[in-house]
């Protein structure tokens, strides 16, 4: 097994890259069974889900990222906890967790959860 705090760290670079550049771009990473809780807000399937996410009301966020937790999951899979601030005027702080689950040597999310981290 490859090392999972690498992969980790390799999927959460790409992800936010990605996000910061052209949300629109991860949809790759979504499938019909993926989830994502937004806030509170539940979407499913990779429609909904890239619809979220390409709504959001700015062009360009940077994230920087303070924590990144990974444990293995079941089927192979790993769990991916992330802490930092999203860096728009002002610096908000985040959290986010993704369920990847692997397929043909790449991952996909399943379960996406994401709150912004107010006080």
């Amino acid at each position: 097994m490859a090392d999972l705090n690498t992969l980790a760290s390799q999927f959460v670079q790409y992800y936010y890259q990605v996000f910061q550049s052209d949300r629109s771009n991860l949809k790759p990473l979504y499938r019909d069974d993926s989830m994502l809780t937004f806030e509170g807000a539940p979407f499913k399937g990779v429609n909904d889900i890239i619809g979220k996410l390409t709504s959001l009301p700015f062009q360009q966020v940077a994230h920087r990222i303070a924590t990144l937790d990974a444990q293995p999951s079941i089927n192979n899979g790993i769990i991916v906890m992330v802490t930092g601030e999203l860096l728009e005027t002002n610096a908000t702080r985040f959290s986010q967790a993704f369920q990847l689950i692997p397929d043909s040597g790449n991952y996909w999310v399943l379960n996406d959860v994401f709150r912004l981290n107010y006080g």
